[in-house]
């Protein structure tokens, strides 16, 4: 056993022996506390709990809140979280294993206790497709399997995902590209669309940009649409931060600036530079050029 020694990892935890591809996991169960809190208003698959999951590791305390539809919580009902002060067990089966939890709910607010209790399938599921969720084990980090394990079934990273990902062949992916891509909405139509938009060479990283700054295929041909086309990725991020709109470049143009560039016309969002403004400058002698106008708004035109 003493080969194994370094694979042990305190704190309620998993062993974890890799033998060709295959994992046998032996655990005890993770457990740590609960909080709740039930959502009125309904999404397109119904009513929402808000749940957030805590648990003391060797780094300290650890928490992880999610929205999950009702319906995903195996044995909880409307009528116990609204009532007078109800207990309840309830669980949120996953792929990567299952968390189940007890306690009461009041009011629509709850508290109590789970345990996680991860799939060994589910590791050799993934270990097969090239993600190693046991990889960090060997380099010591007490917690990085059981946490990595646990954030899985929280966020529902399936192995659907990962073939879906994988399909989009977008080069080599690590483990934590499927957290990014369970969090952000990230799929294989969504990489091949953004390839199709004109860009080849974007990387993981790039995809969870786009999707936070809200750039895809529609902003690309809206972008063309304004007169900017294969312009570059971070051109486009940009144009999503400082709000350039069909409606202001039209206001811009119609006052003369026929011919802009895209950091141009950035600049003058930047400095609050509208139709108007422009307007006003020019009845003052201020040369229809960014530049002279953003040394008016500065107050250091000469």
């Amino acid at each position: 056993m003493s080969k194994f020694k370094n694979l042990f990892v305190p704190f309620l935890t998993l062993i974890v022996i890799v033998i060709g591809n295959y994992v046998i996991v032996a655990q005890n169960v993770v457990t740590g506390d609960w909080k709740a809190e039930y959502r009125t208003e309904k999404s397109a698959d119904g009513e929402r709990v808000q749940l957030t999951f805590s648990r003391k590791s060797g780094k300290g305390k650890n928490q992880m809140g999610s929205s999950y539809a009702l319906s995903e919580l195996q044995g909880l009902s409307e009528s116990q979280i609204n009532g007078a002060n109800t207990n309840v067990r309830f669980s949120l089966v996953r792929e990567a294993g299952t968390i189940d939890c007890e306690g009461t709910f009041k009011n629509g607010r709850g508290e109590g206790t789970y345990t996680f209790t991860p799939d060994g399938k589910f590791v050799s599921a993934m270990k097969s497709r090239g993600f190693e969720f046991d990889k960090r084990i060997a380099r010591s980090d007490e917690d990085a399997f059981e946490s990595q394990l646990f954030a899985a079934a929280t966020l529902n990273v399936t192995v659907a995902l990962a073939d879906d990902l994988l399909s989009s062949d977008f080069g080599k992916l690590e483990t934590e590209d499927l957290f990014k891509a369970a969090i952000f909405k990230i799929d294989g139509k969504f990489a091949r669309e953004m390839k199709e938009s004109g860009f080849q060479n974007l990387t993981f990283d790039d995809l969870v940009k786009a999707r936070i700054f809200k750039v895809d295929a529609d902003f690309v041909r809206e972008v063309a649409k304004m007169g900017f086309e294969r312009e570059p990725f971070e051109s486009l991020v940009k144009m999503r931060i400082f709000k350039i709109t069909p409606e202001f470049l039209s206001e811009i143009r119609a006052e003369g600036f026929s011919d802009l560039e895209i950091e141009q016309v950035v600049k003058l969002r930047i400095f609050n530079i509208d139709a108007e403004y422009i307007r006003k400058a020019r009845a003052e002698g201020v040369p229809l050029d960014v530049e002279k106008l953003v040394q008016k708004k500065l107050g250091v035109l000469r």
